[in-house]
């Protein structure tokens, strides 16, 4: 019916709303500093998202390089946000309560976790790459998959199995979209959500863009 050629910009808006969604049902409902792993695409579009899901505009985003940093910041600098920056993940960990990552990372990076933090996962896509210890999946009172048949296969949930994780342990976010199952109860819980990205995510958009324009 048509060829929308976008250069992947459509995946990269409904991977941001996948990541405010998982905010949306899963992030405590008190979160003072918001923590952002990485410094690209989805390091900027997270945030923008993420706009009227968490009311608190505190900021702190991690990076490799003092360079990449001083970029986001410039380019972020007429958000409405309050932008900090570091290098130091530990500091991001003990301030954040609620943690993006959106690095292309194949060793873990974060390899513990407060009380109280949710963490949306979305960079670790394939079966190489990896972003979290094995140990924070066994540790998180709630492991939540965009769809557990691909976390099998790749992804945080897929790392974690080769180290004892469970499945049974994971549910669906469309089960907690729908009510079929309880997201966080507590502001104490830990919550990770592994998001690979699904291709019906990417049809829904297309159709909804396609109506518009018709």
């Amino acid at each position: 019916m048509a060829i929308l050629q976008d250069e992947g910009y459509l995946t990269d808006v409904r991977t941001a709303v996948a990541g405010a969604i998982c905010a949306k049902y899963l992030a405590p409902k008190h979160v003072e500093t918001i923590g952002i792993v990485g410094t690209g695409v989805q390091a900027r579009m997270q945030l923008d998202y993420l706009d009227g899901i968490i009311n608190y505009n505190n900021v702190l985003v991690w990076g490799r390089s003092e360079s990449a940093l001083l970029k986001y910041q410039s380019d972020m600098a007429n958000s409405d946000y309050n932008i900090k920056t570091t290098q130091d993940m530990d500091r991001l960990i003990d301030r954040c309560q609620l943690i993006v990552t959106c690095t292309a990372s194949e060793s873990p990076m974060i390899h513990r976790v407060k009380p109280g933090t949710h963490i949306t996962a979305m960079g670790s896509d394939t079966k190489t790459k990896q972003e979290l210890d094995s140990s924070i999946l066994s540790l998180a009172d709630l492991v939540v998959a965009d769809s557990c048949s691909q976390c099998e296969e790749r992804g945080e949930i897929h790392q974690a199995m080769k180290n004892g994780f469970a499945m049974d342990k994971v549910i669906e976010l469309g089960e907690i979209i729908t009510g079929d199952q309880i997201g966080r109860t507590t502001d104490e819980e830990i919550t990770v959500a592994d998001l690979t990205g699904v291709a019906v995510q990417d049809i829904q958009i297309s159709k909804a863009v396609l109506h518009y324009l018709d």
